[in-house]
């Protein structure tokens, strides 16, 4: 189940559940679209893949038990801003791999 990590990971802006604006990797690395696309490249600087948007977890009990009452978002923020070097280095290097070996 995703955590819905509570900020972005590189310029800590809050993203709640409901944020349209949060993008993770496979690994869930969170960033908000603004990172994701204009800073980053679409790269994640964590584990190289792309970003997708996140998901929106119901705030309401629609079927099964399955919202936000009981599954709630993770609080933990993760505040690890990306440094803009090895990240060039990163998104150079991945420039260099055919997409279907990355």
């Amino acid at each position: 189940m995703l955590e819905l990590r509570p900020t972005c990971e590189h310029c800590n802006t809050a993203m709640p559940p409901t944020s349209l604006q949060a993008r993770i990797c496979s690994f869930e690395c969170t960033f908000c679209a603004t990172c994701a696309d204009t800073v980053l490249g679409n790269v994640c600087p964590n584990c190289g893949g792309g970003f997708a948007p996140r998901p929106i977890r119901p705030a309401h009990n629609w079927r099964n038990g399955n919202h936000l009452g009981n599954h709630p978002a993770s609080a933990a923020v993760r505040h690890r801003p990306a440094d803009p070097v090895a990240h060039a280095a990163l998104a150079a290097a991945l420039q260099a791999v055919p997409p279907g070996l990355r």
